[in-house]
């Protein structure tokens, strides 16, 4: 078992063992106790904290489910097995009083465990019900396979067009980073773009690790990025849609969110640069555009107040789309021809923000 998660087992044994009423301790998660961290730009926990006293029925039943999950974490360990968050919460059928009412309820109480632990989840071995995304360019990594085996592959020598799959659990015992000749991992949010920078041999070209990162990026996939720029000092440059949801997929992987506040350190990666679509791109090249709606409306005001956006770019951008009431996607580029976002508009975005 793990150690710090056998720590919280100790203790609540050793308490009911004295005849004291057992508790839980863990960082507030109550919105006034998470903050964006202006220097390290991130969001992070405060220095709040509360404690759960099992001397309620309901206390006491919400400490012996988060005993079963630990107790559950350890087997898998054993057993060298994994489950999903959904698995886990079906499992929990057979836990008597320690049957979870909902998903949700599991969910935030594995969440609890990373709070008080700083123990990722796919460290738990609890792993997401997407597939992971995918990687093509000059990576050589070496992976622990369901054999217990250490097998090494190139991202972009020993793989498919659909590249290399990020597994669930990226941590270094089972992925190790060996070596690279890349000058920039671009993540891009949508599969035909991906598909499009792989046929153009992008990666080639531009010597750079093209990551797809499936719309929303998955956990793995902003903890890959966050090891590749720290561990191997490789920028990390964002490729999306121009939308207001689309500069949150960006905000997500550069500052991190709120969610994963307690885990920001190692899922962010504030240095990300952005290269997307945006308003200034809309007008500059003349692309097709979509209406804004009512909620993308909705969500560029709410961007002009997010800590994650107060930088002169940002509200010159937002404020510019509010104005033009447009977005666009970035398959708009192909108005000018399939290759003309490799040739020109990628190279030109590269150099402008010195990238390249």
């Amino acid at each position: 078992m793990n150690e710090k998660l056998e720590t919280i087992a100790r203790q609540i044994y050793l308490e009911m063992k004295e005849g004291k009423i057992p508790k839980v301790e863990l960082k507030s998660r109550s919105k006034e106790n998470i903050l964006f961290d202006p220097k390290t730009a991130v969001w992070k926990y405060g220095n709040n904290t509360v404690k759960r006293f099992a001397s309620k029925a309901s206390s006491a039943k919400s400490i012996l489910k988060m005993l079963y999950i630990i107790d559950f974490v350890d087997e898998m360990g054993i057993g060298l097995k994994s489950s999903t968050l959904r698995e886990m919460y079906y499992i929990s059928e057979g836990w008597n009083l320690g049957k979870f009412e909902s998903q949700d309820e599991s969910n935030l109480m594995v969440e609890d465990l990373e709070v008080m632990t700083n123990y990722l989840r796919e460290e738990m071995r609890l792993r997401p019900e997407e597939s992971g995304a995918s990687v093509i360019g000059n990576l050589t990594i070496s992976e622990l396979n369901r054999k217990g085996e250490k097998k090494r592959l190139n991202c972009r020598d020993d793989v498919g067009d659909a590249g290399y799959t990020i597994p669930y659990n990226v941590e270094k015992e089972k992925v190790e980073l060996i070596s690279s000749d890349v000058d920039f991992v671009l993540a891009i949010e949508t599969g035909g773009m991906f598909d499009r920078l792989v046929e153009n041999r992008f990666d080639d070209k531009m010597r750079s690790l093209l990551v797809h990162m499936k719309g929303q990026p998955s956990r793995s996939t902003r903890r890959l990025l966050n090891r590749l720029n720290k561990e191997m000092g490789i920028p990390i440059v964002v490729f999306t849609d121009g939308d207001p949801w689309s500069f949150r997929i960006f905000a997500s992987v550069a500052y991190g969110a709120i969610k994963t506040a307690h885990i920001s350190d190692t899922l962010a990666t504030p240095t990300s640069e952005f290269i997307g679509i945006t308003a200034s791109d809309i007008q500059r090249y003349e692309l097709p555009t979509d209406k804004l709606t009512e909620k993308d409306v909705e969500a560029l005001k709410a961007e002009l107040v997010d800590p994650r956006f107060n930088i002169p770019f940002w509200k010159g951008e937002i404020e510019t789309m509010l104005k033009m009431g447009k977005k666009a996607e970035q398959q708009a580029l192909a108005k000018y021809g399939l290759d003309f976002v490799t040739d020109k508009y990628l190279p030109d975005k590269l150099k402008e923000n010195d990238i390249v």
